[in-house]
């Protein structure tokens, strides 16, 4: 390395994003760079993200985690995607798995030519029956893809379900073992260059002092580095986004070991069900302005499928993001960066991309602002994109049974995705703003889960002899119920591994 590169890396804060922080940076620095962590027991986490999205995998991959051995320590589960319950309108059920609608027919969207089906015939089947991951989950069926060819036996995607604290614990053990060192403390002090305003160390209650050329704020919500010392600044989303609270609570494990995720719609926001091996995961997302918390803990605890192994667990937060995230010398990932409440599992993504931009745009001592830029740039975008997504369950509603649910029918969203919504409900096309986030088949399965259906569709579809295409979707259809019809149940899958 150049006598310009960093030398010693001091990560504050452990938890899922310290240690998802630590990991990679061991194996890519660990021994060209002193890697600290320093963490506290007296600092709860929030440690409550137990469900993922696909790209969970790479990262694993990147770190080359057995994963088999993963599964077995974090006692995860496999999950295909999320059923939504209520939303849109009470007795609504949709799904959102991962995986698209069939094979593109022409280079076109699958979904235009069903459409142009049902309109032919108004018994068409649904079109979620044209998802391999949703038959799967539809069916309590697991299996990995498989396949060089595209076919239904790789036609679908699937992340994890897992339990976070022993995630944080097993990449911990794995950081470590590369180099990275733990220290135990409190951080109650910030040293900082008197002209560059850099940081040059922090001091831990017990009076010892960890110098540092890279500090990486993982510390949580409060920020200690990236807003307690340069005032970042926060972007509150909650007039899009109202929901401020939340309880969590873990019940015993149900039958049966379902494969997804579990979103129900209640009066003031939402409760999740994330199976694990061991236990049940359950918390309720609310607004706090339209709901007590006493009464949202009661709506969590009857919501039960088994029993509670522990009192609810109250959360407070503000959705939104820092104005910037790297500043000077200091980076903020995890939520010391931005909150976003959990519907769409992205929480855990948002770190993974975090991790891969500090890498891509690594500094060295000069810290280039240029590098601080495009990365401010990128994560700032990342949140925004996500944010609109999951603004768009709450807005497209039919609801109007509670207070909460007028207010998110009514109030204002983003330009961007006003438009998102009036393309797909005018002629059926979907415009995907960020290529590496969610999506067609993703804004595809919550439009049309939640009642917007295309006025029109593409014109040129009407080109194909309807009489083929009748077929080839019968086809399809029947090649995916054969194929989920063989495969193992979800909790049988895990005695072949």
């Amino acid at each position: 390395m150049s006598n310009n590169a960093i030398c010693k890396i001091v990560i504050v804060g452990g938890g899922t994003a310290g240690w998802m922080t630590a990991a990679p940076l061991a194996l890519k620095l660990g021994k060209l760079c002193e890697i600290v962590l320093v963490e506290s027991p007296e600092i709860g986490t929030v440690g409550v993200g137990e469900a993922t999205l696909p790209t969970i995998r790479y990262f694993n991959q990147a770190l080359g985690l057995d994963n088999a051995d993963f599964v077995r320590k974090t006692q995860a589960t496999f999950k295909l995607g999320i059923e939504f319950k209520d939303w849109g309108h009470v007795g609504n059920r949709f799904f959102h798995g991962f995986g698209d609608f069939g094979p593109a027919i022409e280079n076109r969207s699958p979904l235009q030519y069903w459409l142009r089906l049902a309109r032919e015939n108004k018994d068409m089947p649904s079109y979620e029956e044209w998802s391999t991951s949703t038959a799967m989950a539809r069916s309590n069926r697991f299996m990995l893809p498989y396949g060089d060819q595209p076919a239904v036996t790789n036609a679908f995607s699937y992340a994890f379900h897992f339990d976070a604290s022993l995630y944080a614990a097993y990449l911990r053990d794995y950081a470590m073992q590369r180099g990275v060192q733990r220290v135990e403390g409190m951080v109650t002090e910030v040293e900082q260059h008197p002209e560059s305003g850099f940081i040059t160390a922090v001091k831990l209650k017990d009076g010892r002092r960890l110098e540092g050329e890279l500090f990486i704020d993982c510390s949580g919500f409060r920020g200690l580095l990236i807003e307690g010392v340069y005032k970042a600044g926060y972007d509150d989303w909650s007039a899009m986004l109202p929901c401020n609270s939340a309880q969590a609570v873990p019940c015993e494990r149900t039958e049966p070991l379902v494969p997804y995720t579990l979103s129900t719609a209640r009066s003031a926001g939402w409760t999740w069900r994330i199976p694990l091996q061991h236990r049940t995961g359950n918390g309720h997302v609310y607004c706090s302005s339209f709901t007590s918390d006493e009464e949202a803990g009661r709506v969590l605890l009857d919501g039960l499928d088994g029993r509670a192994l522990d009192t609810p667990r109250q959360l407070r937060f503000t959705t939104g993001r820092r104005r910037k995230s790297w500043i000077k010398n200091c980076v903020a990932i995890g939520l010391s960066s931005g909150f976003l409440e959990p519907l769409e599992s992205t929480s855990i993504n948002i770190i993974e991309n975090s991790v891969g931009w500090l890498l891509q745009y690594f500094p060295d001592r000069d810290f280039s602002p240029a590098l601080a830029n495009e990365f401010n740039r990128l994560v700032s975008q990342r949140y925004e994109f996500v944010r609109d997504f999951i603004i768009l369950h709450y807005k497209v509603t039919d609801r109007k049974d509670s207070e909460f649910w007028r207010y998110c029918a009514g109030m204002p969203i983003p330009d961007m995705l006003q438009h998102q919504i009036e393309l797909f409900r005018e002629t059926g096309r979907v415009v995907i703003y960020d290529p590496e986030g969610f999506s067609v088949p993703s804004h595809v399965s919550i439009l049309m889960g939640l009642g917007v259906v295309p006025k029109r569709v593409d014109p040129l579809i009407d080109l194909m002899d309807l009489g083929r295409l009748q077929e080839h979707f019968s086809r399809v259809r029947e090649t995916i119920g054969r194929a989920v019809g063989a495969m193992p149940e979800h909790a049988r899958f895990f005695e072949t591994q």
